[in-house]
């Protein structure tokens, strides 16, 4: 079982920055591949970002370049940096945990965390 908590949204002007944190507590943390995503009002979840175990990393073409996930293992933590926010990016943002066991993907989230960007 893996519970992982989201911060560090908030109201931020076009062009702006907001670093999101997503704690997990649980074992074996460095064995999930870890992920950002978000849901705008009235849209559906979408996917931003991931980092798998081995650290290689995926960017939805709407955040690349702007956006920047890592993980600390030692800390149980990952980050998502964004930079040059857009009012678009205004959303719910989600931590994701999963992983592949015996052919089988379990999927963690986290209660989420609210990114505005307007001015």
């Amino acid at each position: 079982q893996v519970q992982l908590v989201e911060s560090g949204g908030g109201l931020v002007q076009p062009g702006g920055s907001l670093r999101l944190s997503c704690a997990a507590s649980g074992s074996m943390f460095s064995t999930y591949t870890m992920g950002w995503y978000r849901q705008a009002p009235g849209k559906q979840r979408e996917w931003v970002a991931d980092v798998y175990s081995g650290g290689n990393i995926n960017y939805s073409d709407s955040v690349k370049g702007r956006f920047t996930i890592s993980r600390d293992n030692a800390e149980n933590t990952v980050y998502l940096q964004m930079n040059s926010l857009k009012p678009e990016d205004t959303a719910v943002y989600y931590c994701n945990a999963n992983r592949l066991d015996r052919g089988k993907v379990t999927n963690y989230w986290g209660q989420g965390t609210q990114v505005t960007v307007s001015s």
